[in-house]
């Protein structure tokens, strides 16, 4: 009698949407899935609450928990609540009532912000962890260079909402503080991780800050892990605009010295110079997989389908459909 084959066991490093896309997908491949969140937010629901309780910002982790919550109706209900944003005009306006959940929890069990998201988890029945990659709430900051009337003008921009709408070329990205604590949770699911999934997401500002950290830098790059790279559908207007595939995987690249990329996953439509693009990960002794992974239909945009998504995972990790 064959024995069963165990899951993989996935880390999936990033932030808002694009996160929320790959853990979409992951759900359908594994049930051995953690997401380690970017905690930089410094916009919207998250930013206001994190100046006035000094908290981690919620909002990339509420998303994240909305995205593997469960597929019955009571897990189809709370992902609704988490996602419920109040109108008006007064205090609460604009907040996102799961932000408000999440931060309660935090104050009531102070110390381990794991502990918090860990109970939201169980309420709506999430496929999988949710972790923040630091224990602290975190500020990216980028070098900017832009070209105003023939010249360059170099510039620092601090604050993940600013650095995403930030024109100009992006030079180089750091975090403040420089060497933050790590969540001890998240470094142990990385260093018992088969696979890595980093991307899609805003590259400087959700799944660059993570090989920042020291701690999760040495356990993504360590050599028991296999990472694997979702490339964007199209580049971030001035984050990453005109950037190429490979130029995000460059980008990538330069912030993990000595890594190395063993998959990178690509959508046919969006694949750019396919000759520079499978050469840079044949250079990385990698694998491209080109596959048809954008949602299609009218209306459907810029987004990742769910379902060929998990597919090219399932052919990455499995080495099947």
């Amino acid at each position: 009698m064959s024995r069963p084959v165990r899951p993989p066991k996935v880390v999936a490093l990033g932030g808002g949407h694009g996160l929320a896309a790959s853990l979409r997908a992951l759900r359908h491949v594994t049930s051995e899935l953690t997401a380690v969140v970017t905690v930089a937010d410094s916009g919207g629901s998250s930013g206001r609450l994190r100046d006035e309780f000094g908290c981690l910002p919620p909002g990339d982790l509420r998303m994240a928990l909305a995205a593997l919550s469960g597929h019955d109706e009571w897990g189809v209900t709370w992902r609704e609540v988490l996602q419920h944003r109040f109108g008006g005009e007064g205090a609460l306006a604009g907040h996102a009532l799961g932000n408000l959940l999440i931060m309660g929890l935090w104050e009531m069990w102070p110390g381990n912000p794991a502990t918090g998201l860990d109970f939201v988890a169980k309420l709506v029945g999430a496929e999988g962890r949710v972790l923040p990659m630091a224990t602290v709430p975190l500020d990216v900051e980028a070098d900017i260079t832009r070209l105003v009337d023939g010249r360059e003008w170099h510039t620092s921009v601090r604050g993940q909402a600013r650095v995403a709408k930030a024109l100009g070329r992006v030079d180089a990205v750091r975090l403040t503080p420089a060497r933050p604590p790590a969540c001890p949770e998240a470094v142990a699911a990385l260093r018992a991780a088969d696979w890595v999934v980093l991307g899609p997401g805003s590259w400087y500002t959700s799944v660059i800050p993570h090989l920042l950290i020291p701690e999760l830098a040495e356990a993504v790059l360590a050599g028991g892990v296999k990472r694997c790279v979702t490339l964007n559908l199209e580049d971030q207007a001035g984050e990453t605009t005109g950037y190429s595939p490979a130029d995000h995987l460059k980008a990538l690249g330069s912030y993990a010295p000595g890594g190395r990329f063993e998959a990178v996953i690509v959508d046919q439509s969006s694949a750019g110079d396919l000759d520079e693009l499978s050469g840079w990960v044949a250079g990385q002794g990698g694998r491209l997989l080109v596959r048809p992974v954008r949602r299609s239909g009218a209306g459907a945009g810029a987004e990742h389908d769910s379902l060929r998504l998990a597919a090219a995972y399932r052919e990455v990790f499995l080495g099947g459909d």
